[in-house]
C-alpha cells in the first residue's frame, strides 16, 4: 500500500466549506492586506506563544531578514549559525550583508555544540547568533545559549520554523526568546494556504522597528524611518491560519500519536529512531531515524519500491553548499553535519495519518532491518 510522505488535504470535517465561505466574505469585502483577521492571528500568536509582541509577516525567511535588520545586524558583523539547517537560515545572514559563521552540531544533540558555540564566540565575536530549533523540538540547552548572549551583549535569533506548538519546561519555545521566528508554509504543523510567517519579541522599540521594515519602513503613510521592503501578510493567509488553529491540538496531537507509534515499534529492533531531550514536549513535526550511510541507501531504494515516501531532511551542511562558498567567513568543528546529512532519514507524518498507512511502514522497515 503506497504512503505518502505528507498529505496536506486531510482536512476536518466541515473545513474546506468554511475557508471557501471565508474567501467570499474577504473578497467581498475587498479585504487583502491586513486588518482584522492579521490583527486577530497577531493577537492569537502573541498570546499562546507567551510574548507581547507578534508581527506577521510575508513568509519565514523574511521573518528572519527581518529579526536581523532590526536587530541591527548589516554589512561587516559576523552572525553564527548552525551548520545544519535550512538554507534560508544561511541566506537571511547573507541578505542582510553579514557574514556567517558556520558552528558544527552534536553528535547526538544533532543542534548546534554548546561547547563549539562558545569557541566561535571568543574567537569571532558576532553581532548576532542565529539558534535554529530543528525536528519539532530544540536543543537541551536553550537556557545556556540565552545566558551567553545575554552576557556578552549579542543578538540572539531562534528561528522556530519547524517549532510551532513545542513546549519546553512546560512553556511555548517561544516565552523566553529575545527574539524568533516563524514560518507558516503550508507543510508546518500550523500551515497557512501560501507564504507567511510571523516574527516575535518582547520588546516595544524592537516591535515597532520589526513592523516598520516589513511595511516599506514606513512610519506614516507617505514618511519613512528605514529602508525596509514588502513583507505584509495577507489578509486571506491570516484567515487560513485563524481557522486552521481552531484545529491545531487534534493536529498536534495526530502528529504526537505517530511519533509515539514509530518509536514503540522500533524500540527494540536496534534502529534508532530519535526522541526530544528531556523538558520538551515535541509537536510532531517530523520523524528522524538514523541509518549508517550505506544503511540509509538500501532503505531508500525499498521505501521507492514500495510506494513510501520519505524525506532526507537536510542532505548536505551550510558550509557544503555550493551557493555558500563566496559568503561563508569560517567553519567552527569539524564535519558532525555532514555526516548526519549522510545518515538521516524521515518516515511520512502528518496530520491524520492512518493507523494502517503507520503499520505499512513499519512493516517496510522492519522487514529491511
Amino acid at each position: 500500500m503506497p504512503v505518502p510522505f505528507i498529505d496536506l488535504k486531510r482536512f476536518e470535517s466541515g473545513f474546506l466549506e468554511r475557508w471557501s465561505q471565508k474567501v467570499a466574505d474577504l473578497s467581498g469585502a475587498a479585504s487583502f492586506i491586513g486588518g482584522a483577521e492579521v490583527a486577530a492571528l497577531e493577537s492569537r500568536l502573541a498570546q499562546e506563544c507567551g510574548v507581547a509582541h507578534a508581527l506577521a509577516c510575508g513568509n519565514g525567511t523574511d521573518a528572519l531578514q527581518l529579526a536581523l535588520r532590526a536587530g541591527g545586524v548589516g554589512p561587516g558583523d559576523v552572525v553564527l549559525l548552525p551548520d545544519f539547517t535550512f538554507w534560508a537560515t544561511f541566506e537571511a545572514v547573507v541578505n542582510v550583508g553579514a557574514s556567517p559563521v558556520t558552528v558544527d552540531v552534536h553528535p547526538e544533540e544533532r543542534h548546534m555544540d554548546l561547547e563549539l558555540f562558545r569557541r566561535a564566540l571568543d574567537q569571532y565575536r558576532p553581532k548576532a547568533v542565529l539558534l535554529v530549533h530543528l525536528y519539532g523540538w530544540g536543543s537541551p540547552h536553550i537556557s545556556e545559549f540565552r545566558a551567553h548572549c545575554h552576557e556578552r551583549g549579542t543578538l540572539l535569533i531562534e528561528d522556530g520554523a519547524q517549532a510551532y506548538g513545542v513546549r519546553f519546561r512546560g512553556e511555548s519555545i517561544y516565552r523566553g526568546a529575545t527574539i524568533s521566528t516563524i514560518s507558516f508554509y503550508p507543510a508546518k504543523v500550523l500551515g497557512a494556504a501560501g507564504e507567511a510567517g510571523a516574527v516575535l519579541c518582547n520588546d516595544e522599540q524592537l516591535a515597532a522597528r520589526l513592523r516598520s521594515m516589513g511595511n516599506h519602513g514606513r512610519s506614516t503613510h507617505y514618511s519613512y524611518d528605514h529602508v525596509g521592503w514588502n513583507s505584509r501578510m495577507d489578509a486571506l493567509q491570516a484567515a487560513f491560519l485563524n481557522l486552521s488553529h481552531e484545529y491545531l491540538a487534534a493536529r498536534l496531537e495526530s502528529r504526537r500519536v505517530a511519533q509515539r507509534f514509530y518509536r514503540e515499534a522500533f524500540a527494540d529492533s536496534g534502529l534508532h529512531c530519535v526522541s526530544p531531550p528531556a523538558d520538551f514536549l515535541e509537536n510532531g513535526y517530523l520523524n528522524l531515524m538514523v541509518y549508517s550511510p550505506a544503511d540509509r541507501a538500501r532503505m531508500e531504494a525499498l521505501l521507492k519500491e514500495k510506494g513510501i515516501g520519505y524525506g532526507i531532511v537536510y542532505p548536505e551542511p551550510m558550509s557544503r553548499q555550493r551557493g555558500a562558498q563566496a559568503w561563508l567567513k569560517a567553519h567552527v568543528g569539524g564535519e558532525q553535519a555532514l555526516l548526519q546529512g549522510q545518515s538521516v532519514l524521515s518516515l511520512p507524518l502528518f496530520p491524520y495519518i492512518r493507523g494502517e498507512e503507520l503499520e505499512e511502514v513499519r512493516d517496510v522497515v522492519l522487514a529491511a532491518r
